[in-house]
């Protein structure tokens, strides 16, 4: 039986899950790329390809070692000796986990689904109280990221009026980054007993979330400098407190889309428009993929205009305790935990929905 489970896992999940052959000869071709003389003459490129490299490595490696496993298994499975039946059980156990989890990573099948993400959350309708939610969502997100092990760095933020936020953008750093977040993108509804309200009275806030792909200065997307203004200012805070004496934010306007940027974090003028310009490929990227989908469902006959839809999750807390996701149904009743950041069913349900079947368990 457990060789007939190796087996099976081996020939039907293990090969079509990874194409381990493609992935391998990418890695001998990145090595060489690594190894020739003129490399670092261009230094945004050589970065590029070493990330590449580190990262492909890493995931070859584990493939290999797995695939490994999988035939050590195999070979005391055929020995049928009774003796090591309680150690193959285990390892078959572990084994069958694995290929589990790398049949869900097979899901992030998209360009960037692999790489880092910049995550930006704007209030939206619901004055003081949709910036309390926005600033909730914050709290959930950091929480997420602390438990997955990415690394986080707010990049701009914009103080509430009276309380929360008005806005913040985060760089979200780590494998998958983006693969998972970007089921997180849309509104968000929260329904509560406002306690910005003297009648204690019921609102419902709104909150937009915006995840797209960090991207670099490519082929993909490239960026004139001509085609920017750059505008330098001090930055601001609520109530005046700690404000810049130097003039240290930034503020770029991509002349072509009229696109503008700012950020303000940073103490450092350098840093904050480095910041700013990665917001601005991730935006500029965004619109190009936009348009092409555009392009592509006018082509079908399907096309349909991208604008702010109907609320895709909803976190109610007053008159009972539930939150839901509109586009799969699937939903908890523990709202405490959703908003200390478990937030992995709902990306789960939303991942396997979209690749269209169910994953077997």
């Amino acid at each position: 039986m457990i060789a007939s489970w190796i087996a099976r896992k081996k020939s039907k999940t293990y090969w079509c899950v990874f194409d381990v052959g493609s992935r391998e000869t990418r890695l001998s071709e990145l090595q060489k790329q690594s190894e020739e003389s003129n490399l670092w003459e261009d230094p945004e490129s050589a970065q590029r390809v070493m990330k590449e490299l580190s990262s492909l490595r890493d995931e070859v490696e584990s493939w290999q070692s797995l695939r490994q496993r999988i035939h050590d298994a195999l070979e005391l499975a055929q020995l049928e000796d009774e003796s090591l039946r309680t150690e193959l059980e285990v390892e078959t156990d572990a084994l069958e986990k694995e290929v589990a989890q790398r049949e869900f990573y097979a899901m992030f099948s998209g360009k960037h689904d692999r790489g880092d993400a910049l995550l930006a959350i704007h209030a939206g309708a619901g004055g003081t109280d949709s910036q309390d939610w926005a600033e909730m969502l914050q709290r959930m997100y950091l929480r997420w990221c602390e438990n997955h092990g990415y690394k986080t760095e707010v990049l701009d933020f914009t103080e509430g009026e009276e309380a929360g936020i008005k806005s913040i953008t985060i760089a979200v750093d780590g494998r998958y980054a983006y693969g998972y977040l970007r089921s997180e993108k849309g509104v968000h509804r929260l329904v509560r007993l406002s306690p910005f309200d003297a009648a204690h009275r019921r609102h419902t806030s709104f909150a937009l979330v915006e995840v797209l792909p960090q991207v670099e200065d490519n082929d993909e997307i490239r960026i004139n400098p001509d085609d920017l203004r750059i505008d330098v200012y001090r930055s601001s805070s609520a109530g005046g407190q700690n404000v810049q004496k130097n003039a240290t934010a930034i503020r770029i306007t991509h002349l072509p889309t009229g696109l503008v940027v700012t950020c303000q974090n940073e103490r450092s003028q350098t840093q904050n428009r480095e910041n700013a310009m990665r917001v601005l490929r991730a935006r500029l990227l965004e619109i190009k993929q936009q348009e092409q989908e555009e392009a592509l469902a006018e082509l079908r006959g399907e096309f349909k205009k991208v604008e702010w839809g109907s609320q895709i999750r909803s976190y109610v807390l007053h008159p009972y305790q539930m939150v839901k996701d509109h586009r799969t149904e699937y939903e908890s009743g523990n709202t405490t935990a959703v908003l200390n950041g478990d937030i992995d069913g709902f990306i789960e349900a939303y991942l396997r929905e979209n690749v269209g079947e169910q994953l077997n368990s």
